[in-house]
């Protein structure tokens, strides 16, 4: 079995200070980062995914309803897409960003992000986006490296880290969800997915 961790969006503007912040979603990316420290040999891949927003259409709202409806966040190549400074992105193999022009939930719906390019800066809207290549999918990454099984963490647990969830079980792939590793936007909204996410054959480590 081959197991690669997910870590899912955290991004400074989903951590305390950012646009859209998630209460203790700075405390995910340290404590992600202490998990890969302590647990590297269980994983023979990490990967990581961004928001990465050129112009999203109707996500962006001046007045957001916080369910469909959102403030301008992770807009590509500003500082609020880049990953909290808490992470420990050293052990990351592989990046893959979504939602350039659309709403964009699922690490399943990003493509890869160049090599040597880090997310950082003040671009605005407006980024253009490099289609010189066909681009791989998150799918198409782990399938080339013979992963069978996932461990799903980061932000935030009643979006972006259930929908990567969900299209990882639809693919086929063993899932896992390290519950003390994410964090929601709306509490009960969070266990009712966690709950889903059970139900729908990912295993829950509390």
């Amino acid at each position: 079995m081959t197991r690669a961790l997910i870590i899912v969006d955290v991004q400074n503007d989903f951590c305390e200070g950012g646009s859209l912040a998630v209460d203790g979603g700075a405390q995910v990316a340290a404590d992600i980062s202490d998990h890969l420290d302590e647990q590297a040999a269980r994983y023979d891949y990490v990967v990581a995914t961004q928001d990465w927003h050129i112009d999203p259409g109707s996500h962006f709202s001046e007045a957001p309803d916080f369910v469909d409806s959102w403030p301008v966040h992770c807009v590509a190549d500003t500082k609020g897409s880049d990953f909290h400074p808490d992470l420990d992105t050293e052990s990351i193999d592989a990046v893959f960003r979504k939602g350039m022009f659309e709403a964009a939930y699922s690490g399943f719906e990003g493509v890869k992000a160049p090599d040597d390019e880090v997310p950082t800066g003040d671009q605005k809207l407006g980024a253009t986006v490099d289609t010189d290549e066909d681009p791989m999918t998150l799918d198409d990454w782990l399938r080339d490296h013979d992963v069978d099984d996932v461990v799903v963490v980061g932000l935030a647990t009643d979006y972006c880290v259930r929908a990567t969830a969900l299209d990882a079980l639809q693919a086929g792939y063993s899932v896992t969800v390290q519950t003390a590793l994410t964090r929601g936007v709306h509490g009960d909204r969070s266990e009712e997915t966690l709950d889903e996410l059970e139900a729908a054959g990912a295993e829950l480590v509390r």
